[in-house]
C-alpha cells in the first residue's frame, strides 16, 4: 500500500465532512454497558513519541475538551486484531499459549521494524497519527499471522471488520458536537506534517482488550522480542 497516497485521500475526503458537519460521533465511550472484548497484537511508541501526541492532544483540548483524547498509556499501533472485539468475549475460553506459539512461529525471519510517525490524518470519526514504515517487515509479519492463524484452528476475526495495511495510531475519537469546526481544521493544518518522531520496533504485545485499548481494562498476554 501507498501509504501517503492512503493517508491523503482519507484526510482530503474527511475534511470536507467534518466542516460539513457530517462526522460521527462514537456513542460507546462512555457506555457502562460496553462489554466488547478480544486479543490483539499491538506496538507501543516510545514515550518522547507519545508527549509530541499530547502536545497536538493538548491543543485541540484547549478548543473543544468535550471529545476521547488518548492518553499516553493507551496510544498504540495495531499490528492485527487477532479476535475483533466483541460482546461477550471471554479470555477463559481460549488457551493463550497456543496463541503465543501462533505469534512467535509468525515473528521467525521478520526484519527489524521502524516506524516513523509524521503527520496527521482524520477519518469522520477519529484523528490519527500517521505511521511509515522503512520496510516490508510489518506487512510480512501480518501476512505471516493471517496464515498462521487460518492453519491452527483456532478462534480468529483477522480481517472479518477490514485488513488492516497501515501503521496509524488513533489518538482521538469524537464523542461530542465539535465546538469550533474551523478551529479544529485550522490545527489539523497546523500538524498536518508534523514531526512526531521515530522508533524501532523493539517489543511487541499480545494484549486482552477492549474496543479502545483502555489502560484499565487492557490485560497484557505476552511480550515478544523483535528478531
Amino acid at each position: 500500500m501507498d501509504l501517503s497516497r492512503h493517508y491523503n485521500k482519507l484526510y482530503e475526503e474527511s475534511v470536507p465532512k467534518i466542516r460539513e458537519g457530517n462526522y460521527i460521533l462514537d456513542n460507546q465511550i462512555d457506555s457502562l454497558s460496553d462489554n466488547r472484548f478480544g486479543i490483539t497484537l499491538i506496538i507501543r511508541p516510545n514515550t518522547e513519541i507519545k508527549n509530541n501526541i499530547q502536545q497536538l492532544l493538548q491543543e485541540i483540548r484547549s478548543i473543544d475538551p468535550e471529545q476521547y483524547y488518548y492518553p499516553n498509556s493507551d496510544i498504540h499501533i495495531t499490528v492485527i486484531s487477532i479476535i475483533s472485539c466483541y460482546n461477550g468475549f471471554d479470555l477463559k475460553k481460549i488457551s493463550v499459549s497456543e496463541y503465543v506459539d501462533c505469534i512467535q512461529k509468525s515473528l521467525v525471519g521478520i526484519n527489524a521494524v521502524e516506524i516513523h510517525f509524521r503527520g496527521i490524518t482524520v477519518s469522520p470519526s477519529a484523528i490519527m497519527i500517521q505511521g511509515f514504515v522503512n520496510n516490508s517487515s510489518l506487512d510480512n509479519l501480518r501476512n505471516n499471522l493471517r496464515e498462521t492463524f487460518r492453519n491452527s484452528g483456532l478462534e480468529e476475526s483477522i480481517d472479518k471488520r477490514y485488513s488492516i495495511a497501515t501503521a496509524h495510531s488513533t489518538v482521538l475519537r469524537f464523542r461530542k458536537e465539535i465546538k469550533s469546526k474551523e478551529k479544529l481544521i485550522e490545527t489539523l493544518e497546523k500538524y498536518r506534517n508534523f514531526d512526531f518522531g521515530k522508533c524501532t520496533v523493539n517489543t511487541y504485545e499480545l494484549v486482552y482488550n477492549d474496543w479502545y485499548q483502555r489502560e484499565q481494562f487492557v490485560q497484557l498476554l505476552h511480550e515478544f522480542k523483535s528478531m
